[in-house]
Order: structure tokens, then C-alpha cells, then sequence
């Protein structure tokens, strides 16, 4: 028998509750996917979303639309919902596979019926295997009502889903690897185009959509998508899970509206640090996301403004890196985590993390050397690396070296 994890606190601190609607006890799920299926048209679902302006909440912020949009090719046609959270430090789709299933089942159907899909498949990653159960629970359930199935609600759409528990992979949550590790493959990355639009499970057109960005897309099309875009701001509308870390007074996933500072959320919500501890730098958006000073919290959270500071938005995770940890132990740790997820598929991030790994072991010793060494490998991943994963690494190394540098420099601090 698996042991539940602790429960995971949650709070919604914008206007209105979206993601965690369900949660809170605001609505109720499949209050929206029996009327649609029966009544609505893929088109009218599509221009909804497109209103809203709701983008991928995975860490791309690509427009749901646009990807739904681009599906070309014949049936069969798929939909994924990537739950292969690895990020350290995120736990919010660990929070909605476990808590709301049936919310991320009725924003994949909703899904499937707006890009002509007959078949779902939510991927989980192995860690969570409660989460498994209760979704596997959940499709059987839903299966029950008359949700899923041949002729759902007496329609002519036919819908099914199935529940795959991933094997561990980081990079898995890639969505060319995610498709790869669906079908019994290793989990490695491959060259777009084609784009898995076009060209994904089984070699016929498939979506991948994040957990997080399923779970709004009912609340979208009960509320509309006016009422979704009015939170946020213009340029980045709506709502967006962010967790916060241990080290902070008050961990756990928040819902908060695009734009906030980030020192509201470390501060007001996460309550400072813990007593005993000082922040010295807070790690955004997971491995990839990158770090910034305490000085950089009045940076907004808006993904345009974060790239400016040197830091991606990634799945939303802030984790809070105290006074205790020195700049050489973050330094490898970062390289380490990059040497061992990368998935190998290309030379520039298989050499480059490694070879990373033991230029970050040479510190405090000839320092400026290290570090010009160090600037060209960056270099080379950021230009070469076959995916986001090894693009990514550099702009993380970077940002840690801007706030870090003067102690790198000056050996152990």
C-alpha cells in the first residue's frame, strides 16, 4: 500500500478562483463537458480560449490556441496531458492529479473535442503514485457517468482515456520525449519539425497540454473567455499556480494573478524565511529557471519581465536559497542535476553538462580562468543543444553567476 505524502497547503490569492476552483469548493467539475459535446462545436470551444488569451502553464507559455490550431493530419488524433512534473521545488500538478482529477480529466476532454481527438492519455511521473490511483480512479468514474466512452452524453464523439505512470526521466517532460516514453521508448528528445502536432503518438497528430493549463481550460468555458482575460494583465491574462519551498514561513501552492511582484509572493504570501535563515537568492521557475538576488523581488511576474532579469517563469516554483548554502555547493549542484538528467541525445548538452560538472569542481582554484571556460561552454549549449533542456542550462549557470559572482571569485565565502 502506498503511503499518501503530506497533504499539500493551497490558498487563492487572486480575484477569482480558476485553477483551484475545485478545490476551494467555488464549482463544481463536468459541469461544462456534458453541454459541449452535445450542443457546442470545436470552433466555438477554440475561439473561447482564444478570447481568454490562456497560454501553456508548462513553462513554454505558448497560446493554447495556436497549438490547438496547428493539429494537422488525419484520425486518429490525440491529446496528452504532460503531469510529468520535474521541476524541484514544484508540486502543483502533484497537487491537481491528486485533489482534482476529474478537473484535469474534463479540460482533456475538452481538449480532445476541440482538435478532433478520439483519445487521451494523461502521463504521470512515477513519484507520484497516489496521483496515479486517484486518476486511474477518476477514469473509471467518469467512464461511469457516461463521460467517457463510444457516443459520449448520446453525441457522436467518441472519447476515451488512459492513465500511463512515467519511469523518472527529468527531460521526459519534454513534450517529443514525453511522446517517446509513451510509447515504450527511452525518454530522450527528438528534432522538430515535425512538430507532434503533426506528427506525435504513433506517428499521427497529437496535442500535449500541461496539467495546470487543462485544469482552467472548464472554467474558461463556463465563465468565458472575457471573464478570464480580465485577470492578469493584458499582455499575460489569467491566473498562475506558484509554489513556494519549505524555507519559507508559509509553503505551499498559491494562485495568483499575472503581474504580482515577486516580493509579494515571497513576503506577503510566503511570509519571509523561516527563523534562523536569510534569503539569499530565490531559484525561479525550476533547474532551467535561473536565480535572483533579494534585491531583483520587485521584478512582476510576467515571463517578458522575468527574461529581462535573467530568469524564466518555467512551471512557477519559487524555492528560497538561505545564507547557509555557499556559491560553490549551488554552483555543482546545478552542473550535477544537468550532467545527470540530460538525456544524451545530442553532443553540446551531453559533453557540455559534464564537462560543466568539472569545471564547477575546480572553484575556488584559478577562478577567472574557470569562469572564462566556463562562458564559452555556456556559449556552445545555448546555441547547440537540441532542445530546451540544454538551451536551457546556460541561462540558469548565467543568472547564478550574476547574483554569486563576487563570492566565486573570493573562493569560499
Amino acid at each position: 500500500m502506498v503511503t499518501p505524502a503530506p497533504a499539500i497547503p493551497y490558498r487563492v490569492a487572486s480575484r477569482r478562483a480558476v485553477t483551484l476552483a475545485g478545490l476551494t469548493g467555488a464549482e463544481d467539475s463536468w459541469q461544462v463537458w456534458p453541454h459541449l459535446v452535445t450542443d457546442g462545436s470545436p470552433d466555438a470551444v477554440r475561439a473561447e480560449v482564444a478570447i481568454a488569451g490562456l497560454r501553456g502553464r508548462g513553462g513554454a507559455e505558448f497560446p493554447v490556441v495556436q497549438k490547438w490550431e496547428a493539429v494537422r493530419g488525419p484520425a486518429p488524433r490525440f491529446v496528452v496531458a504532460n503531469g510529468d512534473e520535474g521541476d524541484p521545488g514544484s508540486f502543483c500538478d502533484r497537487l491537481l492529479l491528486e485533489s482534482d482529477p476529474h478537473r484535469v480529466l474534463e479540460g482533456l476532454a475538452l481538449a480532445g473535442f476541440a482538435v478532433g481527438a478520439n483519445r487521451g492519455v494523461v502521463f504521470v511521473r512515477s513519484e507520484y503514485p497516489v496521483a496515479v490511483g486517484r486518476m486511474q480512479a477518476a477514469v473509471e468514474a467518469a467512464r461511469a457517468a457516461g463521460h467517457f466512452g463510444a457516443g459520449v452524453h448520446g453525441s457522436s464523439v467518441d472519447f476515451d482515456v488512459e492513465i500511463v505512470e512515467g519511469a523518472g526521466s527529468y527531460v521526459a517532460g519534454e513534450e517529443t520525449a514525453l511522446l517517446h516514453a509513451l510509447q515504450g521508448f527511452r525518454g530522450s528528445v527528438r528534432p522538430r519539425p515535425p512538430y507532434p502536432t503533426e506528427y506525435g503518438l504513433a506517428g499521427q497528430p497529437t496535442v500535449v497540454n500541461n496539467v495546470e493549463t487543462l485544469a482552467a481550460v472548464p472554467w474558461v468555458l463556463r465563465h468565458g473567455g472575457t471573464a478570464y482575460a480580465q485577470l492578469g494583465t493584458p499582455i499575460e491574462t489569467g491566473t498562475k499556480l506558484v509554489c513556494l519551498s519549505q524555507r519559507f514561513r508559509n509553503p505551499g501552492v498559491y494562485e495568483v494573478e499575472f503581474g504580482v511582484p515577486l516580493r509579494y509572493l515571497v513576503e506577503t504570501l510566503g511570509g519571509g524565511l523561516k527563523p534562523g535563515y536569510r534569503l539569499r537568492a530565490l531559484q525561479v521557475g525550476g533547474p532551467l529557471g535561473g536565480f535572483l538576488s533579494p534585491d531583483d523581488l520587485d521584478v512582476p511576474l510576467l515571463a517578458e519581465a522575468l527574461a529581462e532579469a535573467g530568469v524564466a517563469l518555467g512551471h512557477g516554483s519559487l524555492v528560497a536559497i538561505d545564507d547557509g548554502i555557499t556559491a560553490r555547493e549551488l554552483l555543482r549542484h546545478v552542473w550535477s542535476f544537468a550532467a545527470a538528467e540530460s538525456c544524451g541525445a545530442c553532443t553540446p548538452c551531453r559533453v557540455g553538462t559534464r564537462r560543466g560538472r568539472e569545471l564547477a569542481a575546480c572553484f575556488p582554484t584559478s577562478s577567472e580562468k574557470v569562469l572564462s571556460q566556463q562562458e564559452k561552454l555556456l556559449d556552445v549549449m545555448s546555441t547547440g543543444s537540441l532542445c530546451a533542456f540544454g538551451r536551457g542550462v546556460p541561462g540558469s549557470v548565467r543568472s547564478l553567476l550574476r547574483v554569486y559572482r563576487d563570492e566565486l571569485l573570493a573562493g569560499e565565502r
